[in-house]
Order: C-alpha cells, then sequence, then structure tokens
C-alpha cells in the first residue's frame, strides 16, 4: 500500500514512474486473498474449505488487519486525490475495551461517558471534564492550556490534574489516543491531547465509531492507487521478477527483471527487495479467525474493534481484534472474520494472543502467522532507494501515513503538501474540461 499510494502521490507531481510487482495481485503485504481455496494454500493447510463456508469467492481476506480513521490522513490521501471515487466504505459499528476479562463500549460521547459501566459515578464527571478540556485545547492559544505546557508537561501530570484513576488512564491512552505502550506517560502532553482529539473528530464525523472500511476489504485500497497512477501516465507491471538492483558508485540506476534493465534514478520498495538494507526491529503475530457468529457483548456488531490493554493482560503492548463480515462483502452470508495482533515479546506468541482468541470462541477455522519487522537502515540520501517499513500490529492507517510522508520528505527534500497536490490535480483536470 505505502508504494501504491506514492507511486500515485509522484504521478500526480509529474514524475515518471514504473511499478513492478513480482506478486500476480496488487498490494503485496497488504492485499486482501480471494478466494478462500487461495488463503487455505498461502498458509498450507490440507484439503479445501469446508461446505459450511459457503462460495469460496465470496471471499476477501486481508492478510493486515487494519481500519481508516475517518478524519485521518489516510482519507484526506484519498479525498485529495479522488481515489474515493473507486472505493465504498462503511463505518465500523463499535469500538470495546477490554477490562478484568469483559469488554465494555469506549464510551466516545459526553452521554456515553455518563452512562458507561467502565467508571463509577465521580469518575465520570471527571473524565467529561477531561473529554471537554480536550476538546477545547488549541495549540495555537495558550488560553486554553489551563496551566500545561503542551510541549513539557506530561501525559502523566495531565490525568493528574483531572484525577483520573488507572482503568480510565488505561482506555484513555490505548483505545483512545491508540497508544501501543505505556511509554507515552512521560512524554510531553501535545501528542496525545492531538491523538484524542483526532479520534473525537472522527468520531464525530459518522457517530457509531470512528474507523472506515473499504468494502470488498483492504485490497482495494492499493488498486485505487494503482488506478490514480496509471491516469496520470504511470506504468503497472504485476508478474514480473526483480533479479536485481543496479547500482553503480552507491546509487541505484536501474533494476534488472527478465533479463532487461528499467532505469531510475530513484527507488522505492519494501523491505523483502533489499534485504541488506533493513535491520530487524521485531516482530508480529497475527491470526485470522473465521467464525459463524458476532462476537459476544458487542450487541451482535456486525464490525467491531476490541484493544486489550497491555496492563489488563500483565504485557507491554496492547492486543487488537479487527472483526468484519458478509456485510463488508469480505466473507460468505452469516460469517465472520476477526483478525487479532499483537507485537510479539516471549518465544511462545501463540499464548500471548490467547486472551484475544478466548473473546472470539467457538472459532471455526485458525490461520496464524508471525511476521518479521524491518526498518530501513539505509535512508536513501546516497543511494536513493527508499524502503518503506513493515506493517505494525495496530489496527489504523496512522503509522503508516507517517511512513508514507517520512520517505516524500527523503525523496524530495519537502513536507507532503495535501493542497499542493490538490492544486496541481486541477491544473490536469481543469484543462480537459476546456477542451
Amino acid at each position: 500500500l505505502q508504494e501504491c499510494i506514492l507511486s500515485g502521490i509522484m504521478s500526480v507531481n509529474g514524475k515518471k514512474v514504473l511499478h513492478m510487482d513480482r506478486n500476480s495481485y496488487y498490494g503485496g503485504e497488504s492485499a486482501s486473498i480471494t478466494p478462500l481455496e487461495d488463503l487455505y494454500k498461502r498458509f498450507n493447510l490440507p484439503g479445501t474449505p469446508p461446505e459450511s463456508m459457503g462460495r469460496g469467492r465470496d471471499w476477501n481476506v486481508d492478510l493486515i488487519p487494519k481500519f481508516l480513521m475517518a478524519n485521518g490522513q489516510l482519507v484526506k490521501m484519498l479525498l485529495y486525490t479522488e481515489v474515493t471515487r473507486y472505493l465504498d466504505f462503511k463505518v465500523i459499528e463499535g469500538s470495546f475495551v477490554y477490562k478484568g476479562g469483559k469488554i465494555y463500549k469506549v464510551p466516545s460521547t459526553e452521554a456515553e461517558a455518563l452512562a458507561s459501566s467502565l467508571m463509577g459515578l465521580f469518575e465520570k464527571r471527571r473524565f467529561r471534564k477531561f473529554l471537554v478540556y480536550v476538546a477545547n485545547f488549541d495549540e495555537n492559544d495558550a488560553r486554553t492550556f489551563e496551566g500545561v505546557d503542551p510541549k513539557k508537561t506530561t501525559m502523566r501530570d495531565v490525568y493528574k490534574k483531572f484525577d483520573l484513576g488507572q482503568d480510565v488512564i488505561d482506555f484513555t491512552g490505548h483505545a483512545l489516543a491508540l497508544y501501543r505502550t505505556d511509554d507515552y506517560l512521560d512524554q510531553p502532553c501535545q501528542e496525545t491531547i492531538n491523538r484524542i482529539k483526532l479520534y473525537s473528530e472522527s468520531l464525530a464525523r459518522y457517530g457509531k465509531s470512528p474507523y472506515l472500511y473499504p468494502l470488498y476489504g483492504l485490497g482495494e485500497l492499493p488498486q485505487g492507487f494503482a488506478r490514480l497512477s496509471a491516469i496520470y501516465g504511470g506504468t503497472y507491471m504485476l508478474n514480473k521478477p526483480i533479479e536485481e538492483i543496479v547500482i553503480e558508485n552507491g546509487k541505484v540506476v536501474g533494476v534488472k527483471s527478465e533479463g532487461e534493465v528499467a532505469r531510475c534514478k530513484q527507488l522505492i520498495c519494501d523491505p523483502s527487495y533489499v534485504s541488506d538494507r533493513v535491520s530487524k526491529v521485531g516482530q508480529v503475530i497475527r491470526v485470522i479467525c473465521i467464525l459463524s457468529h458476532p462476537i459476544k457483548n458487542t450487541n451482535d456488531a456486525n464490525s467491531c474493534q476490541i484493544i486489550i490493554p497491555q496492563n489488563q493482560v500483565n504485557r507491554k503492548s496492547d492486543i487488537y481484534v479487527c472483526m468484519i463480515s458478509s456485510a463488508h462483502n469480505v466473507a460468505a452470508q452469516g460469517k465472520y472474520i476477526a483478525i487479532a495482533s499483537t507485537t510479539v515479546e516471549t518465544a511462545e506468541p501463540e499464548k500471548e494472543i490467547k486472551p484475544a482468541l478466548d473473546l472470539l470462541e467457538p472459532i471455526e477455522q485458525k490461520f496464524v502467522s508471525i511476521s518479521d519487522l524491518f526498518a530501513p537502515t539505509d535512508l536513501g540520501t546516497e543511494s536513493q532507494i527508499f524502503i518503506s517499513r513493515t506493517y505494525d500490529a495496530t489496527t489504523h492507517f496512522e503509522t503508516t501515513c507517517d511512513d508514507i510522508k517520512d520517505i516524500y520528505k527523503r525523496m524530495m527534500g519537502s513536507e507532503f503538501d495535501f493542497e499542493e497536490m490538490k492544486r496541481k490535480k486541477n491544473d490536469i483536470y481543469g484543462e480537459e474540461e476546456q477542451q
């Protein structure tokens, strides 16, 4: 997906783009697999899916589970590039958080906060005050700070200021600000306050939850951006084996495929193409589960997200569950796909993810993958090779978009500017209309 988005953006920017993929489908690691038979093959499961699973081609199963924040960066990229015209989205029905072995809906409005069984009455009032403070907070207006210095005061101190207890801190930091660990507590509070704002603004757009999901699966996203690139003259080649990245004097000059060299000035790729320029920074375990029932205690939602804060299960990182269903054209009628993911911390990853799987029982079929996480050791300054990072365990695209903006900045020497992109597009589309 990062490469597809960048190929779209670079094409709009007037660059000549050639996009090669060794796979026969779009999206690499972030593809959606269809039909279901292919998923069984991919995970080396014997036999074929049972008849109870319905038609194989009714399935589109994401390998990397993620939702879009309604007000987040990826939605902005989709809107500005108008890739939205190739996609249809549905709102995810609810976001839940795990506490003491049970799941509760994340209170996201003042009314829900007051009705939530997550907190006692006095705690609710204090939490409501905190939400009002965050909503009014404006980093350019010191009158809204109430004695907090956004660049110095830690988030731990802000929680203290509103006298919020540990459980509330857990769900605020992990289900609203979407941090994976508790490191943020001792960092300046500005970033956290902005993250909670993003959550509540995303929520305000559609009401049920702040998350969106494309019909037919996440594999539609890379295809949409690939199409954008093609409209602006980009060339796409699937099924193209990459034999060698050609380097002269430490700088990339081309890519060799099937005996031919395509020459280039800059190259964008994922870590699997340049194993000598990346380092392993961890592992993620993901378990894809097929269910014949909605998840218990979610009001029979067709789709939801569940966050298990690390404190609740004595871990350093959160566990995430994304659930979607036939309502999103990704599964056969009456079937649900729940994908659990977390950052690996021990030698027994499957044990680590058990609290999530317990919430999903009975599970009809599961597919387990453990993937290495890579980050570039070469930032591309000399080599002009720009390497994306592996997808982390989070269930939203904000970290992926940060990576895209970071690569853009390293390639172009300037910040990625949505407005600038919009103007360039108007120039091109404007001319067509005059003819």
